[in-house]
């Protein structure tokens, strides 16, 4: 229990952040350099920095050798640029502080985050332009669901992805079906970088970009639409709203695909049960279980054609996302 507590102290994960945040994977990506010589590439006090570094190594992201000489270990490679840098930004800013209020969160139901920040985090995002840039560009590196390709595009037209960031996921799908049409919305503070992404997967021309909250209303037309790791953002009244917006522009032929993580049933260890925590903190959003999912599709006026579980990961980690399609 000691080793469980120490590990997961604040100490660990900060550790993790400092890395991510001041780039030290990528600057020992080309070979070993001194604490001193990472000091002076990032503007850090030399041994404030020689310690975190030694604490990294600890971790096995790093290997110290004599000398302050520190070199980049095939685990630290994860953090080199990327979604897993990003996602400990992230989580070691804005975040992280929410987390230090948590007791609100336990005597209210409600985000810590709002408390500390006075507004919620999508709010916050949309007017800090740092924070909004990495968050985005965690939800657009290297994030796409493995479930999408268990999904058949074969018979679709257009592809709507709703709350689909700077289009990763839209990209993926259209890239191997050139005959595919696809639309993304977000937030216009969003999707400004869109193009490019959609550009650089050479998909751009079959792409319509709309800069709107689907809040507001949802682009008619989609064969299928696509939900993924967006109702987990949101409690379940907001989740409602979204769904009925959607049902509204749907017709009999058409399709909603969800894909989110699920909780199983029952007892043991899930890592859903803690990523239910995050979202509560900070978002006021929820992860659920297939019969939550199966209910709140039902309330907004949809039912379930297919449900396709998480699959094993081969090495052994749980892949917790399930693909839930439904139909009016």
């Amino acid at each position: 229990m000691f080793q469980l507590v120490f590990r997961s102290a604040p100490w660990t994960f900060q550790s993790l952040y400092v890395t991510a945040r001041l780039g030290l994977a990528d600057l020992l990506g080309d070979g070993p350099r001194t604490s001193d010589e990472l000091a002076a590439a990032t503007g850090s006090d030399a041994d404030a920095l020689y310690r975190f570094c030694r604490a990294v190594a600890a971790l096995g992201l790093f290997r110290e050798h004599p000398g302050r000489v520190f070199e980049l270990t095939p685990s630290g490679e994860a953090f080199r640029g990327g979604g897993l840098a990003q996602f400990t930004i992230v989580n070691g800013a804005e975040n992280f502080r929410s987390w230090a209020d948590v007791m609100y969160t336990v005597r209210t139901g409600k985000p810590a985050f709002d408390r500390i920040y006075g507004m919620p985090a999508f709010a916050f995002l949309d007017r800090d332009e740092e924070a909004r840039k990495v968050f985005h560009t965690m939800v657009g590196r290297g994030t796409v669901p493995p479930a999408v390709d268990s999904c058949d595009f074969s018979s679709d037209t257009t592809v709507v992805d709703l709350g689909g960031s700077v289009g990763t996921l839209l990209a993926h799908v259209l890239r191997e079906r050139p005959g595919l049409r696809g639309v993304l919305q977000d937030l216009p503070t969003v999707v400004g970088e869109a193009p490019a992404v959609l550009a650089g997967a050479g998909v751009a021309d079959r792409v319509e970009v709309v800069g709107r909250s689907f809040f507001d209303g949802v682009p008619a037309g989609g064969s299928t639409y696509v939900l993924s790791r967006v109702l987990h953002d949101w409690g379940d009244d907001d989740a409602l709203r979204i769904l009925r917006n959607v049902r509204a522009v749907m017709t009999k032929d058409s399709r909603l695909v969800v894909i989110d993580q699920v909780i199983p049933e029952g007892g043991g260890f899930h890592p859903g049960k803690f990523s239910d925590l995050q979202m509560l903190v900070v978002l006021g959003g929820r992860e659920r279980t297939v019969e939550e999912f199966r209910d709140l599709l039902l309330r907004a006026g949809l039912k379930v054609r297919a449900l396709r579980p998480p699959a094993n990961d081969p090495a052994g980690s749980p892949r917790t996302e399930a693909v839930i399609e439904a139909g009016v």
